[in-house]
């Protein structure tokens, strides 16, 4: 399989996860500016959940640059991380309804964490078909930003019980700390 094929399939699932974010914004009842102040705690999750996406999105993008041959292995660890990615929607919806109450806010970080230990997988998998000098493997490095993250998400999860808006806030250090595009893999491929 060329590295075309799997970037479309992400793409287009990634597509399908905004869409069906965007589409849990319900439309108020009324008429005035009013009637939308009871959504912004939806606006807010879908806001963060957007530029998570996004950051996935670009990352996924300058990762798959880094590969020459797609293997079985590379199928599935990226399959696995879109599994975690589609269920963003769900944990934002549910967040956001409930104004971040402690269960759903969890969900959230969990679902995070589970996308990072995902996207983690990928690049191993990577790695591991291109090999330890590949130039993948070189522009990951100790992936301190990935560690970082994961880091974050595990205290975020109790946290959400504690004080919501701790996990929330750790929730947009992490989104901060990634939204300037990862170039490792850009730098090391000479682009």
């Amino acid at each position: 399989m060329k590295r075309g094929r799997i970037e479309a399939f992400s793409d287009g699932v990634l597509a399908i996860v905004i869409t069906i974010m965007v589409l849990e914004m319900k439309v108020p009842h009324g008429d005035d500016w009013g009637a939308i102040a009871p959504l912004w705690p939806r606006a807010l999750g879908y806001l963060l959940s957007f530029v998570y996406i996004g950051i996935y999105w670009n990352n996924h993008h300058h990762l798959l640059h880094g590969v020459e041959r797609v293997t079985g292995g590379i199928l599935w660890a990226n399959l696995h991380l879109l599994f975690w990615l589609s269920l963003v929607p769900f944990a934002t919806a549910w967040m956001g309804e409930s104004h971040f109450a402690a269960e759903p806010t969890s969900l959230y970080g969990a679902v995070l964490l589970m996308a990072a230990i995902a996207f983690t997988i990928l690049q191993k998998a990577i790695v591991g078909a291109h090999g330890r000098d590949a130039v993948v493997a070189r522009a990951i490095g100790r992936d301190l930003k990935g560690k970082a993250s994961i880091a974050c998400y595990l205290a975020a999860i109790p946290l959400a019980f504690a004080a919501a808006w701790i996990a929330g806030a750790l929730f947009v250090a992490v989104a901060l700390l990634w939204l300037v595009p990862d170039r490792r893999i850009e730098k090391a491929l000479g682009g």
